[in-house]
C-alpha cells in the first residue's frame, strides 16, 4: 500500500485514534511496556501506535483496543446501523408506491 496517498482527514484521524489509546493506557495506568506485552507487540510499535502512525497494521490497533478493554468498539466501526450515510442513500431508493400485481388486487 501506498500510505504517501493516504488522505489528510485519514492521518488525522488516525492521529487522534493513537492519542485517544494513549490517553487511555495512562487512564488505566498500564505502562508501555506492560501494554506491548499484553498485546503482543513491540513497544516500538505501539508507540508507533500512539503517535498515529498510518504503516502499522489494524491487527495491531486491535490487539492494542482488546488489552484496553475497548474492542467492541473496533466491531462497531463500520456497523450498518450506525451508517447514517449509507441509510439516507438506502431510504432514498425506496421506492415511493408499492402496487400489487393485478391478479393480487382486491376484488379479482
Amino acid at each position: 500500500m501506498n500510505i504517501i496517498n493516504m488522505p489528510i482527514p485519514a492521518k488525522r484521524a488516525l492521529k487522534k485514534l493513537g492519542y485517544d489509546l494513549r490517553d487511555a493506557r495512562k487512564r488505566r495506568r498500564i505502562p508501555m511496556w506492560l501494554a506491548a506485552q499484553r498485546a503482543a507487540i513491540s513497544r516500538t510499535t505501539l508507540n508507533k501506535i500512539e503517535k498515529g502512525d498510518e504503516g502499522v497494521s489494524l491487527g495491531a490497533y486491535a490487539k492494542i483496543l482488546f488489552v484496553l478493554g475497548m474492542i467492541q468498539r473496533l466491531a462497531e466501526l463500520a456497523d450498518p446501523k450506525l451508517d447514517e450515510l449509507g441509510l439516507g442513500l438506502e431510504a432514498e431508493n425506496l421506492p415511493k408506491r408499492i402496487r400489487l400485481p393485478k391478479k393480487e388486487k382486491r376484488g379479482n
